[in-house]
């Protein structure tokens, strides 16, 4: 089955090209990170900073003002979580009572959808059997977010709109006015945001002062008082009426406007004389009664919290909160002061995960590519092939695209754990290239293939592929089912770790599929372009010459310069002896080793900007080149050392048991378990 997968796409270029091409623009496209892509759209993988590891949770509340503890929970609290608890899914239950408010966090298990569960509870919160509640209250669902929704936090300032500094002017009654009837709808329209939380300032409201000895004397009370302003802010329709062929509509206006509206309700009758709210009571305005505030640097202030939608991207809402208060921001209100100040309402953030997200995956970011920079100098160095090794390090990109679509449709987001996954896999991604290329190359350098071309080269790359792929599913499968527990664990432990579990295995899945798809048919092209004639080889390397010299100069990038050190490398090839005719390809191995170092110092920059360029690639090439010796030695003195443990088992054979024993006791201490020795 794999064999004639890989034969496939070894024999037809064109859909192989094809689908190269659709696997790379795919994955810029679904790519988390903030690439200008031009004329591209983009769908990227949702991004946050950590990964969402909180409950399966839905919020109940439900408020009934100016009632203790005691009586919320007696009457609201302990009812409704009597009746949620029969919910399919439930896992438990919490609830907590306060003054005049309840609250019930039920908690469902991971595998229930949280939109399923939400239409549970609405659905049995709308069956409640009368009586369950006290008249007039009702429960209300919380947002469908999680604690992880919270976004954005904003204050409303009033700030010079020329200078941008705060000239204050605003009551803080009138700041969150503006909040609640302006700002609020406004942000909550925007794409993914599930709510729009008010904190701090005063909430403007009637007040309705009642006074003893008017009410005695006209013989109200105060449920009188109480229907009357209930009553009052009402409009009524009253049918219609004709007139002269005419239909008037009736309406009685009764919605309360002003102080005078409140003051002017009728509360009852006394001797054909109306009993009015003003007469017995003080109406005026005034703040509610507030359980908390929002303070800024030691002063009030007024702002609000905006929390995303479960399972929207954060930072796709983040960039629609944005673009609403720059919509917004023209219409928000202004005044001048005494002194001729101009003071205009201004949504200032104070809280903003962009930043975090942004420096979170550009580290990640940052790092891949550094690991991707480090395996393709380790492939030049040890591989000390430049078309082997091209196509080993065109592998590691294009597998780490795949990797984001596959994210994209499993639904993984992008975080610091998820990438992680990435980045880890990199070392074995390498390692696939390696084997499929070194095994091609093997073939190749035997006498009855070398210099083949067409159908046998064709052949040749066709029985080296299959050779080891057989083997190379066997080590993946390995270190997939390995992840088996990983993929099982539930709860908080299971949303950390399965993101870097998933993201490690759709890795090494795409580095497989590009070694078997794209790799051979790749390598095919590569080793099948020969220089045998003097003048194609020519025309081929003054164009070398040329394009670096004009990269270097539209790009402004002095790495571009390469492409012409190695055209010139190339063109004197003839000046070598014929015992040095390997020269010239290890001076171009060591012009794309310097380019690699180049970037990987540019992008490093281990000792610091102040220090300069030189002493940063200095030291980049000192750590490489101190590695690389290792890994040199241990592959030049590999076949001697094994010779010698295989010709002295049982020496040997005491490191492997000595490290097992100590393994074994070394959790009860080294004195405890040795300390007969000191003590003779």
């Amino acid at each position: 089955m794999i064999n004639r997968f890989i034969k496939y796409f070894l024999e037809n270029r064109l859909v192989t090209f094809i689908l190269l091409i659709t696997f790379v623009v795919w994955g810029i496209i679904t790519a988390p990170f903030n690439w200008n892509t031009g004329f591209l759209p983009r769908d990227p993988v949702p991004v946050d900073a950590i990964p969402d590891i909180g409950d399966n949770q839905q919020i109940v509340v439900t408020e009934w003002m100016g009632r203790s503890p005691r009586d919320i929970e007696d009457q609201i609290t302990y009812p409704l979580t009597s009746t949620l608890l029969g919910i399919p899914g439930v896992k438990t239950i919490r609830s907590t009572s306060m003054f005049g408010m309840s609250f019930i966090y039920i908690i469902f298990k991971d595998k229930v959808d949280f939109y399923w569960s939400r239409s549970r509870i609405l659905e049995k919160l709308s069956s409640l059997p009368a009586g369950t509640l006290p008249p007039g209250v009702q429960p209300n669902l919380g947002p469908d977010a999680t604690a992880l929704g919270q976004i954005f936090w904003y204050t409303l300032e009033g700030r010079d709109p020329k200078t941008g500094k705060p000239a204050g002017g605003w009551d803080p009654h009138e700041l969150r006015t503006i909040q609640d009837y302006y700002v609020k709808y406004a942000l909550a329209s925007a794409e993914g945001v599930s709510e729009v939380a008010s904190i701090g300032g005063y909430v403007k409201e009637y007040q309705v002062d009642i006074d003893p000895d008017a009410m005695k004397s006209y013989g109200v009370t105060v449920m009188d008082i109480m229907n009357a302003v209930k009553n009052s802010n009402l409009d009524i329709g009253a049918e219609t009426l004709e007139l002269n062929k005419v239909e008037y509509v009736i309406r009685g206006l009764g919605y309360i406007k002003s102080l005078d509206d409140l003051r002017n309700s009728v509360i009852t009758v006394r001797n054909n004389t109306p009993v009015r709210v003003g007469d017995v009571a003080k109406v005026s305005f005034g703040p509610a009664t507030r359980r908390g505030g929002l303070d800024k640097g030691g002063a009030e202030a007024v702002g609000a919290v905006v929390v995303a939608r479960y399972g929207s991207n954060p930072m796709e809402v983040i960039n629609n909160i944005k673009g609403k208060i720059k919509e917004i921001t023209p219409g928000l209100p202004s005044k001048t002061l005494a002194d001729g100040t101009v003071s205009k309402v201004t949504i200032v953030p104070f809280y903003d995960r962009t930043g975090l997200i942004q420096e979170t995956i550009g580290t990640l970011e940052s790092a891949l590519t550094h690991e991707i920079l480090i395996s393709i100098i380790v492939i030049i160095v040890l591989v000390f092939n430049l078309r082997a090794s091209i196509l080993i390090s065109g592998l590691l990109p294009v597998a780490v695209l795949m990797t984001f679509i596959v994210m994209r449709l499993f639904g993984v987001d992008a975080n610091i754990v998820a990438l992680s996954g990435i980045a880890i896999a990199i070392g074995v991604m390498v390692d696939i290239g390696i084997v499929f290329v070194e095994n091609m190359i093997r073939h190749l350098e035997m006498p009855d293939n070398q210099g083949a071309k067409g159908e046998k080269l064709r052949n040749v790359i066709f029985r080296a592929t299959t050779e080891v792929s057989s083997a190379i599913i066997t080590a993946l499968s390995t270190t997939v089912v390995s992840f088996l527990p990983v993929f099982a664990m539930e709860a908080a432990e299971g949303k950390l770790f399965r993101p870097l579990a998933f993201t490690k295995t759709f890795a090494l899945l795409a580095s497989f599929v590009i070694g078997i798809v794209v790799l051979p048919m790749l390598s095919h092209i590569v080793f099948s372009i020969k220089f045998d004639k003097r003048r194609l080889s020519n025309i081929w390397n003054m164009s070398l010459i040329i394009g670096g010299i004009a990269f270097s100069v539209l790009w402004d990038t002095w790495a571009a310069l390469a492409l012409t050190l190695i055209g010139i490398n190339n063109l004197l090839v003839h000046k070598w002896s014929e015992d040095r005719r390997q020269m010239p390809d290890y001076i171009n191995l060591g012009i794309a080793l310097l380019v690699a170092l180049y970037y990987l110092t540019h992008g490093w920059l281990p000792l610091g900007a102040h220090n300069s360029f030189f002493i940063n690639f200095l030291f980049v090439g000192g750590i490489v080149a101190f590695v690389l010796t290792l890994l040199i030695m241990i592959v030049r003195f590999y076949e001697p050392l094994l010779r010698w443990c295989l010709a002295n088992k049982v020496k040997f054979l005491a490191v492997p048991v000595l490290t097992v024993l100590l393994g074994i006791v070394i959790w009860l201490g080294f004195n405890k378990v040795f300390g007969f020795a000191a003590s003779g």
